[in-house]
């Protein structure tokens, strides 16, 4: 097996296999061991190992037992730590705080392989068993905890993960130029444990330090201090805004923490299209590692699907996308992506179906926005309106469905990944093209709520666009004779939100007959600027808005939407 090819190693048995002596690099992640470019672990492995980098992975580990890392021995370089495709708080609780019974990312679907709060888990571990050796954290969980963060799960502000789990570096948004240009110059550094030199100003991560680290004359947004942030609530609003504007800006960022500071490098760029069609080029089997006997839910959902872009212009307050993969979108080629679907059909277990084609929006694939990043002031690119700089193409997207769905050997084609319908309405041919040819019978939206201050503190679009796309699905339907339903995603007791218009979205939804399911009780996201609402309980002018806080508040507006006898 070489470097790059099939799985990467994750025993000793396998490095031998692979005429490896030592690991450059170990990946911990908390999630299992896919060999799918959707798993971080896949696919940092693979970028590395395609740059020349000896890579191992070990999954979900036993978080109280150092010697579960060390059977491939000491990696030469450092150990990257992750606790998966989601926050491991996330992964366990539901919006009331009550244990999750099953995890996706998992063998059977089983809860409980990752610890809580695994990236402060996981370093200990690294550190037990690897003294000296330098550790890194990347993911989402540290993307969204990089700085001063609410968590709900302990109704706290709590320090940047950097500081809780005493890493030496964090890697925030995707990570390949990060973790590359580590290794390299780790590398280049020697045989010297922890050179400072190799762990500073990489774009794209976070690191202790001080002023005199961040380049003369070099834009410097100053967030507030962790502990003026516990003092005052407000404080971390102005804080989740500017580490925004920062991501947006391309500045240096510092934020004091009890005598210390963690200095954020600006944000690293986004892979253009030529390297993202390489990364997607490396031949991922698509497959969980042997090892394991039962399914894993989450392959199940993602086997046959082709990401086409990354980053999303939408900006929600909400989401944790845009602050992880940015507001800049960068796209694949067309060749490159029909070159993956042909690899599709050559799979052991190709059906004929791909699942989905999108990324974060399904529909941006191709935009770009005009505008300077340093100058634009606006949090999002689409409300209250779409921006005259945003330019999308979604004529070559309906191009792209077409191509893919005529290859030989498939025989349906989904968008599976959310549309945005606002922008689809911008082009009425996508839009007839989404709901004859690629809708399987049920789309599935995000309009998220009815009332106008509400969408406004969500910064999503204006609820007439939502009834506006629901015409034109259902003429589109009916015109080509498809019994075709819109499911719709909403949330309750958002920040601002109260019963009352809960009701009126409840008034909306018994006009159209429908009964909905995927109703979220909104879950503050550590790092959003809606989790900063909810804390401080004022949104991002700093008016005091309304917040259902206790849980007795959220259900009762959970409830106006869904039946009683809900279990959350």
């Amino acid at each position: 097996m070489k470097p790059g090819r099939g799985f990467l190693p994750t025993t000793v048995s396998e490095m031998e296999g692979m005429g490896w002596r030592e690991l450059d690099v170990l990946l911990v992640t908390g999630d299992a061991y896919v060999d799918h470019p959707s798993f971080g672990a896949a696919l940092l492995g693979r970028w590395l190992s395609s740059h020349g980098f000896k890579v191992g992975v070990i999954s979900q580990p036993q978080w109280d037992k150092p010697e579960a890392l060390t059977g491939m021995g000491r990696p030469r370089l450092f150990a990257g730590v992750s606790a998966g495709s989601l926050d491991s708080m996330l992964a366990h609780y539901t919006a009331f705080r009550k244990k999750r019974s099953d995890d996706a990312y998992t063998p059977g679907g089983r809860a409980g392989a990752r610890p809580n709060r695994a990236c402060i888990a996981y370093t200990g571990l690294v550190k037990a068993a690897f003294p000296g050796l330098p550790v890194v954290l990347g993911g989402i969980e540290a993307s969204m905890r990089r700085a001063s963060h609410y968590d709900f799960w302990s109704d706290a502000v709590r320090r940047s993960i950097l500081l809780d789990s005493k890493a030496d570096l964090l890697v925030y948004g995707m990570g390949e130029r990060q973790v590359l240009e580590l290794a390299r110059r780790m590398a280049d550094a020697g045989p010297a444990a922890k050179p400072r030199a190799a762990l500073t100003g990489i774009p794209g991560t976070a690191f202790m330090g001080d002023e005199a680290d961040v380049p003369e004359g070099a834009p410097l947004v100053r967030l507030p201090a962790h502990e003026d942030i516990v003092e005052d609530p407000r404080q971390l609003m102005a804080s989740t805004l500017s580490l925004e504007a920062q991501l947006r800006s391309g500045a240096w960022a510092l934020q004091p923490h009890a005598g210390r500071s963690v200095v954020f490098a600006p944000p690293a760029s986004p892979l253009s299209s030529e390297e993202l069609d390489r990364l997607y080029s490396l031949g991922f089997t698509r497959d969980p590692h042997p090892s394991y006997k039962e399914a894993i839910p989450a392959v199940e959902m993602i086997r046959f699907s082709v990401t086409s872009h990354r980053g999303c212009a939408g900006g929600c307050s909400f989401c944790s996308l845009a602050l992880h993969q940015g507001r800049g979108l960068s796209s694949r080629s067309a060749s490159s992506m029909e070159a993956e679907v042909r690899s599709l059909t050559g799979h052991p277990e190709w059906s004929g179906s791909i699942t989905d084609v999108g990324g974060p929006s399904a529909n941006m694939w191709g935009a770009s926005c005009k505008a300077d990043p340093a100058a634009c002031g606006r949090s999002s690119c689409l409300t209250p309106a779409i921006c005259p700089r945003f330019q999308d193409d979604q004529k070559a997207l309906t191009a792209l469905l077409r191509r893919l769905k005529s290859l030989p050997g498939v025989k349906h084609l989904r968008v599976a990944s959310g549309v945005r319908h606002d922008l689809a309405l911008r082009s009425p041919a996508y839009a007839e093209a989404l709901i004859r040819e690629f809708t399987g019978g049920q789309l599935k939206l995000a309009p998220e709520h009815s009332c106008p201050k509400v969408l406004e503190l969500m910064r999503k679009p204006a609820f007439a666009s939502f009834e506006r796309f629901l015409s034109v699905f259902e003429r589109e339907s009916r015109s080509a004779g498809k019994e075709q339903f819109v499911v719709p995603y909403l949330i309750s007791a958002f920040p601002g939100c109260t019963d009352s218009d809960m009701r009126l979205l409840a008034a909306w939804l018994k006009k159209k007959g429908w009964k909905p399911r995927q109703v979220q009780c909104f879950i503050p996201l550590p790092g959003t600027v809606a989790g900063a609402m909810f804390h401080a309980g004022v949104d991002p002018s700093g008016r005091p808005i309304h917040v259902a806080r206790g849980d007795a508040e959220r259900l009762r507006q959970h409830h106006i939407l869904i039946p009683s006898d809900f279990r959350a």
